[in-house]
C-alpha cells in the first residue's frame, strides 16, 4: 500500500463486524501543514470523525493526534485511534511492538497484536455516577421510553462522559427512535456527550460465560450525525461499568476474558469492538484494553 503524502486524506473502516460493517475514519496522517480550521473543514465535508496524525509535543509520546467531529473537535476519539495506528503499521511507519499517542485527553498506550494483525489501545479506569430520578424521565423521554419503565442510568466515563441505559432486550434498543431534536439540550442538562443504551445478548439471547456479547447504540450530542456505528469510548465507558458491577467477567492477567460490544446494526453497519481488562503488575485492573477489525476504506 503506497504511503500517502503531505497533507493526503485516507479512509479505513473501523470495528468491522459484519459486511459493510465498521465505523469510517477519514485520516490525515501527515497533517502539520493543516490548520485547525481545514481539520474541521475535511470533518464536515466527510461527515465522520477524523483523524490527524502530528508530531508530538512530548518526547513521552510518538505521535500526536487531532479528532474532529464535523461540529468540533474532541479530544479523544476511540476508533480513530485504532484506525490510524493500524494505517501506520501497514506502511511500515510504526515498527515497535507498543507506542504511545499524544491525545487532548491524555496519553494512549498502544499495543500492536501480530498474532491478529489488530491494535489494542488503553482507556483508564470508568468513573461512573448514577442520574437523578428526574433526570433518567428525562433521558427516557427524549429516547421514546414508556413512563411507567424508566431503568436506572450512569454517567460513566473514560474519556468522556456517556450515559449508560439498560434496555430489557436487544428488541427492545433496537426499536428506540429518540427524539434527536431534543439531544443535544438533554445532554447538556444531564452533563453528557452522547446516550448509549445497551443490552446484554449472545447467541441464543444468554450472555456467554466465556465471551459476553453487549449490544449497543450511540446518540451523540451535537456531533452533527443523529446516531454513531461505533464509539470505542463508549464502549469503554460501558464495560468499566459492567465489569466494576461484576455483570461480566474480566478474567485474569495470564488468561483475560475478551467482551464484544456490538453496534451498528439498525444502521447497516453492523460493528464489533473487543474490550479486554487492563491488568497491572499486581493483578489489580488499570482500565481497559480497546481493538477491532480495521480495512481500508475508499479507493486506494
Amino acid at each position: 500500500m503506497t504511503p500517502p503524502s503531505a497533507g493526503e486524506l485516507r479512509m479505513v473502516d473501523v470495528f468491522v463486524g459484519g459486511p459493510r460493517g465498521g465505523n469510517p475514519v477519514p485520516f490525515v496522517p501527515h497533517a502539520s501543514s493543516l490548520t485547525s480550521q481545514e481539520m474541521q473543514s475535511i470533518a464536515r465535508s466527510t461527515g465522520h470523525e477524523s483523524a490527524f496524525v502530528l508530531p508530538p509535543s512530548t518526547p513521552a509520546a510518538d505521535w500526536r493526534l487531532r479528532f474532529f467531529v464535523p461540529q468540533h473537535e474532541m479530544e479523544m476519539c476511540g476508533h480513530a485511534t485504532v484506525g490510524t495506528l493500524w494505517a501506520l503499521r501497514q506502511w511500515g511507519q510504526w515498527r515497535t511492538s507498543t507506542a504511545r499517542i499524544e491525545t487532548l485527553s491524555g496519553l494512549v498506550d498502544v499495543e500492536w497484536d501480530a498474532a491478529t494483525s489488530r491494535v489494542w489501545i488503553s482507556q483508564p479506569a470508568v468513573e461512573a455516577e448514577a442520574l437523578t430520578p428526574e433526570a433518567c424521565r428525562r433521558v427516557a423521554t427524549v429516547l421514546g421510553l414508556s413512563a411507567g419503565h424508566v431503568p436506572a442510568m450512569i454517567n460513566a466515563r473514560t474519556s468522556r462522559v456517556k450515559t449508560l441505559v439498560q434496555m430489557p432486550d436487544v428488541a427492545a434498543l433496537n426499536a428506540l427512535q429518540p427524539n434527536f431534536l431534543a439531544m443535544e439540550a438533554l445532554c447538556d442538562s444531564i452533563g453528557s456527550t452522547g446516550l448509549y443504551p445497551y443490552a446484554l445478548a449472545a447467541e441464543g439471547g444468554e450472555v456467554a460465560a466465556g465471551h459476553p456479547v453487549v449490544a449497543a447504540r450511540q446518540f451523540p450530542k451535537s456531533s452533527g450525525y443523529p446516531e454513531d456505528a461505533a464509539t470505542g469510548i463508549a464502549a469503554a465507558a460501558l464495560w468499566g461499568q459492567l465489569a466494576a458491577t461484576g455483570v461480566i467477567n474480566t478474567g485474569s492477567r495470564k488468561a483475560p476474558i475478551v467482551c464484544t460490544v456490538r453496534q451498528g446494526d439498525v444502521m447497516g453497519r453492523p460493528s464489533a469492538i473487543e474490550v479486554r481488562a487492563r491488568f497491572g503488575t499486581n493483578g489489580a485492573t488499570e482500565g481497559c484494553w480497546l481493538s477491532g477489525q480495521v480495512v481500508w476504506g475508499g479507493p486506494q
